[in-house]
Protein backbone atom coordinates (compact mmCIF):
# COMPACT_ATOMS: atom_id res chain seq x y z
CA UNK A 1 0.00 0.00 0.00
CA UNK A 2 1.14 3.29 -0.84
CA UNK A 3 0.23 6.94 0.55
CA UNK A 4 0.82 9.93 -0.80
CA UNK A 5 1.27 13.59 0.13
CA UNK A 6 2.46 16.78 -0.94
CA UNK A 7 1.28 18.22 -4.15
CA UNK A 8 -0.60 21.82 -4.40
CA UNK A 9 -0.65 24.72 -6.56
CA UNK A 10 2.32 27.02 -6.86
CA UNK A 11 3.88 29.50 -9.55
CA UNK A 12 6.87 28.28 -12.28
CA UNK A 13 9.81 28.35 -11.18
CA UNK A 14 8.47 27.22 -7.37
CA UNK A 15 9.45 24.01 -5.81
CA UNK A 16 6.92 21.23 -4.07
CA UNK A 17 7.95 17.94 -2.18
CA UNK A 18 5.97 15.02 -2.62
CA UNK A 19 6.17 12.00 -0.22
CA UNK A 20 4.58 8.53 -0.42
CA UNK A 21 4.34 6.29 2.26
CA UNK A 22 4.65 2.10 2.16
CA UNK A 23 3.57 -0.37 3.94
CA UNK A 24 7.01 -1.47 6.22
CA UNK A 25 6.26 -4.77 5.34
CA UNK A 26 6.53 -4.65 1.76
CA UNK A 27 9.96 -4.38 0.53
CA UNK A 28 11.78 -6.60 3.53
CA UNK A 29 14.92 -7.01 1.99
CA UNK A 30 13.37 -7.79 -1.53
CA UNK A 31 15.12 -6.17 -4.32
CA UNK A 32 12.42 -3.45 -5.54
CA UNK A 33 12.10 -0.28 -7.71
CA UNK A 34 10.08 2.74 -6.86
CA UNK A 35 9.36 5.59 -8.89
CA UNK A 36 6.92 8.86 -9.66
CA UNK A 37 4.60 8.77 -12.79
CA UNK A 38 3.10 11.70 -14.03
CA UNK A 39 -0.38 12.16 -15.68
CA UNK A 40 -0.62 15.69 -17.38
CA UNK A 41 -4.24 16.45 -18.64
CA UNK A 42 -4.79 15.04 -22.08
CA UNK A 43 -1.44 13.63 -22.72
CA UNK A 44 0.12 10.25 -22.33
CA UNK A 45 1.89 9.61 -18.77
CA UNK A 46 5.32 9.02 -18.28
CA UNK A 47 7.80 7.79 -15.98
CA UNK A 48 9.98 10.88 -14.23
CA UNK A 49 11.88 8.95 -11.43
CA UNK A 50 13.10 5.91 -10.22
CA UNK A 51 15.02 4.92 -7.40
CA UNK A 52 16.38 1.23 -6.40
CA UNK A 53 16.71 -0.73 -3.75
CA UNK A 54 20.50 0.29 -3.61
CA UNK A 55 19.47 4.11 -3.84
CA UNK A 56 20.57 4.20 -7.28
CA UNK A 57 18.21 7.19 -8.77
CA UNK A 58 17.26 8.27 -12.56
CA UNK A 59 15.64 10.55 -13.98
CA UNK A 60 13.17 11.31 -17.11
CA UNK A 61 15.10 13.74 -19.60
CA UNK A 62 12.12 16.39 -18.82
CA UNK A 63 12.86 16.96 -15.06
CA UNK A 64 16.55 16.08 -14.81
CA UNK A 65 18.38 18.57 -13.55
CA UNK A 66 15.26 19.71 -11.60
CA UNK A 67 13.72 16.58 -9.56
CA UNK A 68 15.49 14.70 -6.99
CA UNK A 69 14.16 11.48 -5.23
CA UNK A 70 15.28 9.76 -2.18
CA UNK A 71 14.09 7.83 0.82
CA UNK A 72 14.27 7.50 4.27
CA UNK A 73 14.04 3.72 4.63
CA UNK A 74 13.56 4.17 8.49
CA UNK A 75 10.36 6.05 7.59
CA UNK A 76 9.84 3.66 4.98
CA UNK A 77 8.74 6.78 2.71
CA UNK A 78 9.97 7.82 -0.73
CA UNK A 79 10.58 11.80 -1.56
CA UNK A 80 10.31 13.66 -4.84
CA UNK A 81 11.46 17.26 -4.47
CA UNK A 82 10.51 19.21 -7.44
CA UNK A 83 12.34 22.42 -8.51
CA UNK A 84 11.88 25.36 -10.98
CA UNK A 85 8.28 23.64 -11.64
CA UNK A 86 7.29 24.26 -15.16
CA UNK A 87 3.26 24.45 -16.56
CA UNK A 88 3.84 21.09 -18.20
CA UNK A 89 4.99 19.76 -15.07
CA UNK A 90 1.20 20.14 -13.69
CA UNK A 91 -0.45 17.11 -13.59
CA UNK A 92 -1.37 14.01 -11.14
CA UNK A 93 1.90 12.60 -9.80
CA UNK A 94 1.91 8.81 -8.58
CA UNK A 95 3.37 6.76 -6.51
CA UNK A 96 4.74 3.51 -8.28
CA UNK A 97 6.63 -0.09 -6.93
CA UNK A 98 7.19 -3.49 -7.74
CA UNK A 99 9.46 -6.08 -6.30
CA UNK A 100 11.88 -7.60 -7.88
CA UNK A 101 11.15 -5.81 -11.45
CA UNK A 102 12.14 -7.46 -14.51
CA UNK A 103 14.93 -5.31 -16.14
CA UNK A 104 17.07 -2.08 -15.08
CA UNK A 105 15.04 -0.05 -12.60
CA UNK A 106 14.87 3.28 -14.44
CA UNK A 107 11.67 5.92 -15.45
CA UNK A 108 10.24 4.01 -18.62
CA UNK A 109 8.87 0.89 -16.88
CA UNK A 110 7.57 2.73 -13.81
CA UNK A 111 4.19 3.27 -14.86
CA UNK A 112 4.20 -0.70 -15.33
CA UNK A 113 4.12 -1.51 -11.60
CA UNK A 114 1.92 -3.40 -9.37
CA UNK A 115 1.66 -0.52 -6.81
CA UNK A 116 0.49 2.11 -7.11
CA UNK A 117 -0.75 5.26 -4.55
CA UNK A 118 -3.76 6.95 -4.98
CA UNK A 119 -2.06 9.73 -6.56
CA UNK A 120 -1.63 13.64 -5.63
CA UNK A 121 -1.94 16.99 -8.02
CA UNK A 122 0.25 19.34 -9.13
CA UNK A 123 -0.54 22.75 -10.40
CA UNK A 124 1.98 24.72 -11.91
CA UNK A 125 0.92 28.59 -13.41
Amino acid sequence: QLVESGGGSVQAGGSLKLSCTTAPYTYGKNRYCMGRFHQAPGKRGEGVAALDHEGRASYAESVRGRFTTSENSAADTLYLQMDNLKPEDTGVYYCMAEISPAGYCNPIIVGDFGYRGQGTQVTVS
